[in-house]
């Protein structure tokens, strides 16, 4: 597989629609049908350097991968980059791309491209194209279904186990030491 791209139109603020792509917690609410155990490798769970861990549920197997947001610029593009397979030695980037079409429209499309590092990877990827471009368009429009007919409960989240924000390491806190004793520089 090398590039597939797929699209649609949603009728929301392209704005309130890029938050929501690039805030990872939340993708499994469009993404559960294609992606399994899924995981925040990061505290910080938007924007450029945001990162998460899942199993893609492919025909004839599983294929673990690593995502990481490599660049977000609000609210036109978001580029990902994802890790697949064994030891993740099989490069994707993932490009998502939103643009105004009208006052209220916004058109999104994702294009995904793969680059296999092996022959045996080279083999496993024979038709994976059409099922990547099937299952990205129906998350697209799973997303599209998010915006245009708001669920009764709030969409699906994903958090870290045992991580609670109040109890998180803030400027040094969590050594003891009181900031106004620290050693100075240069004494």
């Amino acid at each position: 597989m090398r590039e597939v791209t797929v699209d649609t139109y949603i009728s929301a603020p392209r704005e309130a629609i890029f938050d929501f792509v690039a805030d990872l917690a939340a993708r499994p609410a469009y993404t559960d049908h294609y992606l399994d155990d899924f995981r925040l490798a990061r505290v910080n769970a938007v924007g450029p350097g945001a990162a998460a861990r899942f199993r893609l549920k492919v025909p004839m197997g599983t294929q673990y991968c690593e995502l990481s947001i490599r660049e977000a610029d609000r609210p036109r593009r978001i580029v990902e980059e994802l890790r697949v397979g064994r030891r993740g030695r099989n490069r994707c980037v993932a490009v998502y791309d939103f643009s105004q079409e009208g006052p209220g429209l916004t058109r999104v499309e994702l294009t995904t491209y793969s680059e296999p590092a092996t022959v045996v990877d080279r083999f496993k990827e024979v038709g994976a194209a059409r099922w990547v471009r099937r299952r990205t368009k129906k998350a697209l429009q799973r997303l599209r279904s998010i915006f245009e007919e708001p669920p009764e409960q709030p969409p699906k989240r994903v958090t870290i186990a045992g991580y609670e924000a109040a109890k998180a390491a803030r400027f040094g806190a969590h050594t003891g030491m009181d900031p106004s004793h620290a050693p100075r520089q240069g004494s």
